[in-house]
């Protein structure tokens, strides 16, 4: 049986295991045991939620280690895809919240080692995360993401490593096609067993990663460093201080319509290299983590950091249409200034003869925002220079806050049935401040209230199989960008657009099968007030409520290990998102698809991996037609792709050794990696690459 560490959760879910810390490269047979008490440690099987873990080795096996999207797609309900284009992130949707995203992600919650990395607004991002150095990933659907507060249509969670002894220094690199490459250095290490005050834990990463890209005007390199140190203050607390950065350049291909994506996927729109479209991106944060076992039952989490996020984004937006006077322009000039708080306490206790824990907390999160905008263009003599930056035409400060008191509890009612159920009560405020008065006053504010609860009862019809029910409710509020613009283009704040709320039930089933473990599950999301795209063009996307909108689908999971080294993953995803009124202002869209949702996804992966020598591994993916507008009359079509691995892996004596090669759309299939929702000028079209190639070598030395 493999042995995790328990690691604290970013908010109290301490009765599941994302985001209290199941790390697990086999689900089945992992038993999590915590620093708390005898008795409190959880697996996966036990979860009453939908929930997925990739340990971080299968995160880095055979693959490039540069996007989340890599090795994710074996997650049931996650639908995550690399637009190819590093100046607007990856596209990713849960349960199909968030795939009305043109750039970055909304709809879902991020954490990176219990700091957000989405904003109190729910814009969030993951350019910062270092696969590197992960230790798991947690991906969670359903009710429960509701007690993580606002856009938590699902959880994300990304632990790093934790150092051990030890110490071990490791270099890698990865080539491949279209003049890819990473480099990257580790060092992880500790004193002592962990277990003695003054014992330190460290692992320190860093990266850069550079592409020309597979389309035209779509280079862009990556500088990443992550850094963890723990310290054991006395024998019942600890520290844990955080330090991650990043810097991004890359250009911005767009989109393409559908005759051009056939006629040369590769190509892009001549307004992109006129403006020379791109991004550049700076993040730096920091953060401690102090824990504290303050008696046998209780447990005391202070959560603080802080953050700065710098961004410059040139868009093809034509000159022409900067002529009017409300218009921001076509550079973006943002800087972010963010910074949290999230402190709880954990009682475990006996009540009326049953097993009971409770957890309250309270978690503050506040953004400053500066927001200007300038012309891309420039006037000299007469002679227009087009992609620099020109007069100033926007010049906003913005503030958003969100202060929310939760609490949760657990019952063991049975030796067979458990209640666990919980309550946030999420406050979100936004105020936004015009210093830029030539086309009026635009400043304005708004302010959401919601109580969000959820409830599961779990039944477990043996020690190897359980069922649960579970319900909740969760809401989404806009983004400030969502806020920026109205639809009639007139100025002023688009404050009539108002915070979806959805209802979520859940009925789920696990069963241990051998050496493996069976996943299913059930669910329907009614939602009200929908916010979705209203029409993006220039570089502007606005947004309006839909009237009602469901998803219902099945979700079906298998992690199953066989032999001694032979492991097969299956995962399959039918997901009916529709809109039952208004979305089109009117019933004309009733009925109709939401864009940006494939209604089924699947994977399959069979590898032979044993510790040492010869291995390998195959991949089938597959994702249906997705709409790609409101009217449902553009849609990428569907697609099977197919992908192969192998490698070598050498140990004499402290060295270790790794080699691999990769072959990605084997059979070299035209197909649209994502869209672009709602696109006024039909480009909703982000094309994949074909067959491509790569190589990855991994030196590690252990310092006995």
């Amino acid at each position: 049986m493999k042995i995790a560490l328990l690691r604290q959760a970013p908010l109290p879910l301490l009765f599941m295991l994302p985001l209290s810390g199941l790390a697990a490269d086999n689900a089945s047979d992992t038993m999590v045991v915590s620093a708390a008490p005898a008795g409190s440690g959880l697996s996966e099987l036990d979860t009453p939620a939908a929930v997925s873990v990739v340990s971080g080795e299968d995160m880095r096996q055979a693959a490039p280690r540069v996007n989340l999207s890599e090795n994710l797609n074996n997650v049931p309900g996650l639908q995550i895809q690399n637009r190819q284009n590093y100046a607007q992130d990856l596209q990713i949707s849960v349960r199909g919240f968030g795939s009305r995203s043109t750039y970055g992600v909304r709809g879902l919650r991020m954490y990176v080692d219990g700091i957000p990395a989405t904003m109190p607004d729910g814009q969030g991002q993951t350019s910062n995360i270092d696969i590197n150095s992960v230790d798991h990933v947690e991906v969670l659907r359903g009710p429960f993401s509701a007690l993580y507060g606002n856009a938590s249509g699902g959880v994300i969670n990304v632990e790093t490593q934790t150092g051990q002894q030890p110490p071990t220094l490791e270099a890698s690199s990865w080539y491949g096609s279209y003049g890819s490459w990473r480099n990257s250095v580790k060092a992880s290490g500790a004193t002592g067993d962990g277990s003695q005050a003054g014992d330190v834990n460290y692992t320190v990463s860093a990266s850069r990663f550079t592409t020309h890209g597979y389309r035209d005007h779509s280079e862009a390199q990556k500088n990443l460093g992550n850094a963890k140190l723990g310290v054991r203050l006395n024998d019942v607390s600890t520290l844990t201080l955080l330090f991650n950065s990043v810097h991004v350049e890359a250009q911005d291909p767009g989109g393409l319509t559908e005759a051009q994506w056939h006629d040369n996927p590769r190509q892009v729109v001549s307004n992109v290299t006129l403006y020379n479209t791109r991004k550049t991106v700076d993040q730096t944060q920091g953060g401690l983590h102090y824990q504290r076992q303050m008696s046998e039952n209780d447990d005391l989490s202070v959560m603080m950091y802080a953050g700065i996020r710098e961004t410059t984004q040139f868009q093809s937006i034509p000159a022409s249409v900067q002529s009017n006077r409300n218009h921001p322009g076509g550079v973006i000039d943002l800087t972010r200034h963010y910074q949290g708080i999230d402190t709880r306490w954990t009682h475990r206790d006996m009540l009326f003869t049953l097993p009971v824990t409770f957890t309250g907390g309270l978690d503050y999160e506040t953004m400053t925002e500066r927001r200007k905008g300038y012309e891309n263009f420039t006037v000299s003599n007469g002679v227009t220079d087009y992609g620099t930056q020109g007069n100033l035409r926007r010049n906003e400060r913005n503030l958003m806050w969100n202060l929310d008191p939760y609490l949760q509890t657990a019952w063991q009612l049975t030796d067979k049935l458990s209640l666990d159920a919980g309550v946030r009560f999420s406050t979100v405020n936004f105020d936004s401040n015009d210093d830029y008065l030539a086309n009026g006053d635009d400043s304005g504010d708004a302010r959401y209230h919601k109580w969000l609860p959820a409830a599961a009862l779990k039944y477990a019809i043996d020690n190897g199989w359980n069922a649960w029910f579970s319900a909740g409710r969760g809401f989404e509020t806009p983004t400030i960008n969502e806020l920026s613009y109205r639809s009639d283009g007139q100025s002023g704040l688009n404050i009539g657009l108002k915070p979806a709320t959805s209802d979520t039930l859940e009925l789920g089933t696990k069963k241990r099968l051998g050496n493996g473990l069976l996943t299913a599950a059930l669910f329907q999301t009614d939602t009200q007030d929908e916010i979705v795209a209203d029409s993006s063009s220039g570089g502007r996307t606005t947004y309006k409520n839909a009237g009602e909108t469901r998803r219902r689908g099945l979700e079906l999971g298998i992690d199953q290990q066989f032999g001694w080294n032979w492991r097969l993953k299956v995962a399959y995803t039918l997901l009916d998102a529709r809109y039952r009124s208004n979305a089109c202002g009117d019933d004309s869209c009733d009925g109709n698809r939401i864009p940006g949702i494939a209604r089924n996804m699947a994977y399959a992966g069979l590898a032979y991996a044993p510790e040492q020598g010869w291995y390998a591994g195959a991949e089938l993916r597959y994702m249906s037609h997705i709409e790609a507008d409101d009217d449902n009359d553009a849609q990428a079509p569907s697609y099977t792709v197919a992908a192969l691995n192998s490698g070598y892996k050498w140990q004499i004596s402290d060295w270790t050794m790794d080699l691999f090669g990769r072959v990605d759309n084997l059979f070299d299939r035209n197909y649209v990696g994502s869209v672009i929702v709602n696109e006024s000028n039909g480009r909703y079209f982000e094309p994949a690459p074909g067959r491509n190639y790569s190589v990855g070598l991994t030196v590690s030395y252990a310092f006995q």
